[in-house]
């Protein structure tokens, strides 16, 4: 074994286990993917030394040739037989994660996502942020145990009022539930109306305290009712204003996602991160919405 203060490099010959490599040098097997990223089939001795880096390099993904993107996507429900576009049925949402898994992406938290916003950490080279929005059921009796079987996470991005009131619902026992099992809960507003613009016949002052309402007591209802601090918010339809936005900064949210297409490098503003909703189901289109490097000219 050779070891400097930036890199080990450990013998395969060894026979040890990437993920117990992980746990010794990071202290979780979660951080492999900092030894895979590190993997160079070009590099000489590649086939007889595994690669540990043990100092993080590219925090917000700046390369010589380029910049690292996250992809943010956004699904709703996951029926069977439902033809709403919001849809995805359970066979095509586990496509979706072969696709992901086999040509390694991996999720990540809306925590790891701040730090690399704020250029405090590295995270995968082919880092994406799974989001779910509104709260049905189908998030939890559905696409929870596909992504647990996949080993990936997402946020759940709910709105208070919707909470609890039919069968097809998530109920708070059930946030807890997904909470429980490391998935995140995020504000989607308390009603879901239109935050950009005033209702007909709304006064200032009336759409103001719409606004405090659906931004600030969404929040505060979330952090009761699961013990948390919800740093992240859905605006509902994606629509929102530069007030919406100081609202959100305000109230104690970090970021706030958008239904702008496209991905997000570290210089993103973290309360407008754009976000591509997955209607159109198929894997080619699919493969399209996960754009994760931009390639300057080095002209």
């Amino acid at each position: 074994m050779y070891q400097s203060k930036t890199y080990v490099l450990y013998p395969r010959d060894r026979g040890v286990a990437i993920e117990n490599l992980a746990r010794q040098y990071y202290g979780s097997e979660q951080d492999i993917w900092r030894i895979e990223d590190a993997h160079n089939p070009d590099s000489p001795g590649n086939d007889d030394f595994i690669t540990i880096p043990l100092k993080e390099k590219n925090k917000g993904g700046v390369f010589v040739n380029g910049y690292q993107t996250v992809p943010i996507l956004c699904y709703h429900k996951f029926l069977p037989n439902n033809p709403s576009p919001l849809n995805t049925s359970p066979d095509i949402f586990r496509e979706h994660l072969t696709f992901l898994k086999d040509n390694g992406f991996r999720t990540i938290s809306p925590d790891m996502l701040l730090d690399f916003l704020k250029y405090r950490r590295q995270i995968p080279k082919k880092a994406v942020m799974i989001t779910i929005d509104d709260g049905f059921k189908s998030g939890l009796k559905t696409a929870a145990p596909i992504l647990l079987e996949f080993g990936f996470s997402a946020v759940f991005f709910v709105y208070t009022d919707y909470i609890g009131v039919s069968g097809k619902a998530l109920t708070w026992q059930d946030l807890r539930l997904l909470r429980a099992n490391g998935f995140y809960i995020g504000s989607h507003s308390t009603s879901h109306s239109d935050l950009s613009c005033k209702l007909e016949d709304e006064t200032n002052d009336a759409y103001r305290e719409r606004l405090y309402k659906e931004i600030v007591v969404s929040k505060q209802t979330l952090d009761r009712k699961l013990n948390q601090n919800t740093t992240i918010f859905s605006f509902p339809y994606g629509r929102f204003n530069k007030y919406v936005m100081a609202l959100s900064r305000k109230a104690g949210y970090e970021m706030a996602v958008s239904v702008e297409r496209g991905s997000n490098p570290f210089f993103s503003n973290p309360l407008a991160l754009k976000r591509d909703m997955i209607l159109k189901k198929d894997i080619k289109t699919f493969k399209t919405r996960l754009h994760t490097f931009t390639r300057l000219s080095l002209k």
